[in-house]
């Protein structure tokens, strides 16, 4: 069982008021949480005590929430606290995570939920920005977008094609063959190349090593830059990549760049790749990741770049949920 908190304002102390606004936040909380008359058990109101015309729970079962418990409540009057509010919790027998809905004046009760959040999330490979942004979108309950999943399927489309990706005139002649789109599934991110999942077959070696080198043409990131500012807009998410700061969402409110040395980003690499099935020598990482740095430091088009507003957080000592922890605390100060 879990419980779906919420609350909307009214503009009037009247019945036709109430039931209205009760049935828009009940029916914007069910369709949000995919709730139905058997997964409610109980939903429980109370409201501010300038409310007194109709009972919120009375409104509920008015206007179809009948099948489950209710239950009203006045609550104490407090200075300078919100005012015409109705607050509810819905307990249901839902197994995600529930998702909070604030409506109307009470947004401002939770501007962690109900105000789009952009992170921007920079660094040198290996520094464990994917990670961290999915425990940070975990969290926050927002959507996460892998950027370098993006340029993975660039590159894979370039040597499905047999093209050359060091060949910028070459990989600009098929850049509009290449349609990349991604999709959330199981509240992960699915990365599709012409319709097809290519999720997996994007994480090797490789291709890792390829998508820096594409990466680098001005064809590629007008292409990609232009479809993560269009999901950024639509919706809450974290980006992380080498340019979200600088280049693709340089007005984002919260940005954090992540530094390591290149021994422990090779290690981090060296990990992953082993529970991925790839087995390098430690020698071998290292010497990519340092060949990964030199590329993204010095390509023309949006080189790897800490934005001047950006927070740096060096984790060569932190693990990533440390990391994390610090992320979300800066922006829980300033929402």
């Amino acid at each position: 069982m879990k419980a779906i908190r919420g609350a909307i304002t009214v503009k009037t102390d009247t019945a036709e008021e109430i039931k209205e606004n009760v049935k828009l936040l009940l029916t914007e909380i069910a369709a949000n949480n995919g709730l139905s008359e058997r997964n409610i058990i109980c939903i429980m109101f109370s409201n501010t005590s300038d409310i007194h015309s109709y009972y919120p729970a009375k409104a509920a079962r008015e206007v179809g929430f009948f099948n489950c418990a209710l239950f009203s409540s006045l609550e104490p009057e407090i200075d300078d606290s919100l005012r015409n509010c109705i607050r509810v919790m819905v307990l249901a027998d839902i197994e995600d995570n529930p998702r909070h809905i604030y409506l109307k004046g009470a947004a401002k009760l939770r501007k962690d939920i109900t105000k789009k959040l952009n992170i921007a999330i920079d660094g040198p490979a290996g520094s464990g920005k994917s990670t961290v942004s999915k425990i940070i979108s975990k969290r926050f309950d927002i959507l996460y977008l892998d950027t370098g999943a993006m340029y993975r399927a660039c590159a894979l489309a370039c040597v499905n094609l047999g093209v050359d990706c060091g060949n910028e005139a070459a990989v600009e002649a098929i850049v509009n063959s290449i349609d990349i789109s991604v999709k959330y599934e199981n509240k992960a991110q699915r990365t599709y190349l012409n319709d097809k999942d290519v999720s997996d077959s994007i994480r090797t070696p490789e291709i890792s090593m390829l998508a820096s080198v594409v990466a680098a043409h001005g064809c590629i990131r007008t292409k990609m830059v232009e479809l993560q500012r269009k999901i950024a807009q639509e919706n809450s998410c974290v980006l992380d990549g080498r340019d979200i700061g600088t280049n693709v969402l340089p007005h984002a409110e919260f940005k954090f760049f992540l530094t390591a040395s290149p021994e422990v980003r090779a290690k981090r690499r060296l990990s992953e790749n082993r529970l991925k099935g790839f087995d390098q020598p430690f020698e071998d990482v290292l010497k990519e990741i340092k060949t990964r740095d030199e590329q993204d430091i010095n390509r023309k088009i949006a080189p790897l770049l800490k934005a001047e507003d950006a927070i740096e957080i060096n984790s060569d000592k932190l693990s990533e949920e440390e990391v994390a922890n610090t992320i979300c605390a800066e922006i829980q100060g300033k929402i």
